[in-house]
C-alpha cells in the first residue's frame, strides 16, 4: 500500500476490504511521506520493520529484488490524487500490478500517459469504483441490458453531502485540506471526488456514454480555491437526457448517492443509503421491492452477495469485491492467463477524466453544451 497513514480514512477502508475474504495479505507499506510516520503505521499494522518503506520508490526497488513467493504482487495507492500516477507508473515499471483509488490521476493527459505505461508494461489495472460493485446495482445493471427497462429515455444521479458545508479546511482537517487544495487534489474539488463516482455509476448501470455536456460549477463557500458543489445536464449516445448533482455543501445531507432511470417500459431506483433494496417501477402498478439476498436475483446479483437476505451489507463489503475480483485477475494472470478483469479500469479512468475536463471547460464556458470526447 501506498498512502493511507494515521487519519487516512480511505486506507483503511482498503485494509478491512482486502482482508474481508481471507484472499489478500497486506505485507508492506509506504503509507505517509514522512518516514517515521510511515513507520508508525506499519507497526500498528503488526508488519515487518523492514517492509515499512520510507517512500514508494524505495518500496518498489526492495520488493522486485525479493523472491517471487515473498515480493508484493500489486500495489494499493491511496494517496491525494497529484500522487495517483507517479506510483502508478513507478509500480507498473517495477512489474507491479495496480489498484488505484479515483480519480486516475489529476489530468486526462495524466491518463493518458498512465493508459500508453499500462500498455507497455502488460501489467493488470482496476480503478476502485466500489458503488458499481453493490449486489443490487449489478442487478439494475442486468436487467438494463436484457431490456426489462425498455429503450432508456432519463437518467438522474445524484451525489450530495454536507461535510464541507463549513470552510472545515481552514481548521487542519486532514481530509477537508487535501481534497480543496489544487495542488493535491488536482483541478476540480467536489466533481473530482465525489462526481466522478456519479457519473460511472450512471454509465455502469446503463451500458450506455455520455456524449455531451452542459455544466456548472460552484465554490458556495467564499475564499475556496475548488468547487464544492455542480450540476451537470447530460446527452447519453442513445439519445436519452440525464442529470447529474453532485455537492458537499448541502447541510444535512450524509453519503446520499441515488441513482434512477427511466425506460419506456419502466424505471429503477437505488440508494447508497439503502444499498440493500432495489426499487423497480411501472405504470399503474405499485413498486417493486426487489432485495439483496434472495435467490431471485440474477447471478451477477448473487456472486457479489455474501449473507442470506435480511442481513444488511454495504460500503466495506461492495469494496471488498473489488478487492476479491482483482486477486481473482492477479491469479489468473501468474498462470498464463492475459485477460482483463471485469472491473473498473483504465476505459472507466480515462472516461472519467474526460469528464471532469469537459465539465470543468463547460462550467467555464459561455456556450451551452460541450461535446464530450471518447478519449483515446
Amino acid at each position: 500500500m501506498v498512502g493511507g497513514g494515521e487519519g487516512a480514512f480511505i486506507g483503511a477502508v482498503h485494509r478491512q476490504a482486502a482482508r474481508l475474504d481471507g484472499e489478500i495479505e497486506l505485507v508492506c507499506g509506504a503509507f505517509s511521506s514522512d518516514p517515521e510516520r510511515s513507520a508508525a503505521t506499519g507497526r500498528a499494522l503488526s508488519l515487518p520493520a523492514a517492509r515499512c518503506y520510507p517512500d514508494y520508490l524505495t518500496m518498489f526497488r526492495a520488493e522486485a529484488g525479493l523472491p517471487a513467493d515473498e515480493r508484493m504482487q500489486f500495489v494499493a495507492i491511496v494517496t491525494p490524487n497529484h500522487l495517483h500516477l507517479p506510483v502508478a507508473l513507478a509500480a507498473l515499471e517495477h512489474g507491479f500490478h495496480v489498484l488505484s483509488d479515483k480519480p486516475a490521476t489529476v489530468s486526462l493527459e495524466e491518463c493518458r500517459r498512465l493508459a500508453a505505461a499500462l500498455r507497455a508494461s502488460g501489467r493488470l489495472y482496476a480503478l476502485t469504483h466500489p458503488y458499481a460493485a453493490y449486489p443490487l446495482v449489478r442487478e439494475a445493471a442486468a436487467r438494463i441490458a436484457a431490456g426489462e427497462l425498455g429503450t432508456i429515455r432519463k437518467v438522474v444521479v445524484e451525489y450530495v453531502q454536507g461535510w464541507l458545508a463549513t470552510p472545515l479546511e481552514r481548521t487542519g482537517h486532514k481530509q477537508a485540506s487535501w481534497r480543496l487544495d489544487p495542488a493535491r487534489a488536482g483541478p476540480s474539488g467536489c466533481f473530482g471526488d465525489i462526481g466522478v463516482h456519479a457519473f460511472q455509476l450512471a454509465e455502469h448501470v446503463t451500458g450506455l456514454e455520455v456524449t455531451e455536456i452542459c455544466c456548472e460549477l460552484n465554490r458556495v463557500v467564499p475564499g475556496r480555491a475548488l468547487d464544492d458543489d455542480g450540476t451537470a445536464l447530460l446527452r447519453f449516445d442513445n439519445g436519452a437526457h440525464g442529470v447529474l448533482l453532485a455537492s458537499q455543501i448541502s447541510v444535512g445531507e450524509e453519503n446520499a448517492l441515488t441513482l434512477r432511470v427511466y425506460g419506456e417500459a419502466a424505471g429503477l431506483e437505488w440508494r447508497q443509503e439503502e444499498p440493500n433494496t432495489l426499487l423497480v417501477k411501472r405504470d399503474g402498478r405499485p413498486a417493486e421491492r426487489i432485495r439483496a439476498g434472495n435467490a431471485y436475483l440474477g447471478p451477477a446479483a448473487q456472486q457479489a452477495t455474501r449473507l442470506p437476505a435480511g442481513h444488511p451489507e454495504g460500503y466495506i463489503e461492495a469494496f471488498a469485491n473489488l478487492y476479491r475480483e482483482f486477486a481473482a485477475a492477479v491469479r489468473a494472470f501468474e498462470a498464463g492467463e492475459r485477460t482483463a478483469p471485469a472491473l473498473p479500469g483504465i476505459r472507466e479512468a480515462l472516461r472519467g477524466m474526460a469528464f471532469l475536463e469537459t465539465a470543468l471547460a463547460a462550467s467555464a464556458s459561455p456556450a451551452k453544451w460541450h461535446r464530450l470526447e471518447a478519449p483515446a
